[in-house]
């Protein structure tokens, strides 16, 4: 006799839209780990101001007021677009995964228990890993936002270094590089980080055991050193942090307060609805329906690094 299909009774929408638009956008590397700036409810646009002294205003002490200052304002607009997901998923694709976890027999017992939440979670996956590459690698053409990698480029202000194909063999010197061009006034700055892709973390590994100087056995022919996965890396003082979206042999030296995520995260351009199709047309189709808002910006070029 065959099994009932689950049925779906609720429509998610309004105060729980938030708390799932939020676990799909949050759980991207990049913004799950907290490596860049968050700015939520952004509804619109939001105004980033940057702020500079020139460090000459600073003269001998006298009894009169001079401005003596030379104060430069800008602004960079952070706007977030609208995007949406929308998926028609079969009950039959899910109702064993589901079934196993309602009763106890998944490893993966963090799985939601409402069948509308297994659903959705499996839609916030391909949500969060979209968000994560557009954060650095986005384009701005259709269905994507433009990310930091286009951003920087296209202002006068980055410091540009001119980059290679990374391997163990060079990536001690092209770090190094990317260090180098790092302003003093940033470098030592406790949110400053070499935001690296995954090729560029792989090959500072093997160059850390010695793979890249000491032969194909490493340092004193030990192998594989110490690092795994849990630990930090670092190089010259300065935080690596592995970057999922960046592209390969893409480097990016920056403060975490000076790059910005903004989205609308509880603001009514956020929506998550599940509908079930069975009392509609009788099928065991579910529709899943997802909108959300994202975008990124940067605050001063001057003091951001891009090898590319």
């Amino acid at each position: 006799m065959a099994q009932p299909q689950p049925t779906i009774t609720t429509t998610y929408a309004g105060e729980f839209a938030g708390e799932y638009i939020s676990a799909a956008l949050l759980s991207g590397n990049t913004l799950a780990n907290d490596l860049i700036t968050v700015k939520p409810n952004v509804k619109y646009k939001s105004v980033l101001k940057t702020f500079a002294t020139d460090t000459s205003s600073i003269v001998d002490a006298s009894c009169d007021f001079t401005d003596t200052a030379d104060i430069s304002l800008a602004e960079k607009i952070l706007e977030p677009s609208e995007f949406q997901q929308n998926m028609i998923l079969c009950k039959d694709q899910f109702q064993s995964d589901w079934e196993a976890v309602q009763m106890g027999f998944s490893a993966f017992d963090n799985l939601p228990p409402k069948f509308s939440d297994f659903l959705i979670a499996h839609a916030s996956q391909q949500v969060a890993q979209f968000v994560e590459n557009n954060i650095w690698s986005g384009a701005g053409t259709a269905n994507t936002f433009e990310g930091f990698t286009a951003k920087l480029t296209a202002d006068g202000d980055v410091n540009d270094v001119v980059g290679t194909t990374v391997n163990a063999g060079n990536v001690i010197t092209e770090l190094g590089k990317v260090v180098d061009a790092i302003p003093s006034a940033v470098y030592g700055k406790d949110d400053l980080f070499l935001y690296v892709p995954q090729n560029v973390a792989r090959a500072y590994v093997r160059a850390l055991g010695g793979f890249g100087t000491a032969g194909a056995n490493g340092v004193d022919n030990k192998g594989t050193l110490w690092y795994g996965m849990g630990n930090d890396l670092a190089f010259d003082g300065v935080k690596l942090a592995v970057a999922n979206g960046l592209a390969d042999d893409t480097i990016i030296a920056a403060q975490k307060s000076n790059l910005y995520f903004g989205t609308g995260l509880l603001s009514d351009h956020n929506e998550v609805r599940v509908l079930d199709m069975a009392e509609i047309d009788g099928s065991q189709q579910v529709r899943v329906v997802m909108r959300f808002t994202a975008g990124v910006q940067h605050g001063i070029g001057s003091d951001i690094v891009l090898y590319s």
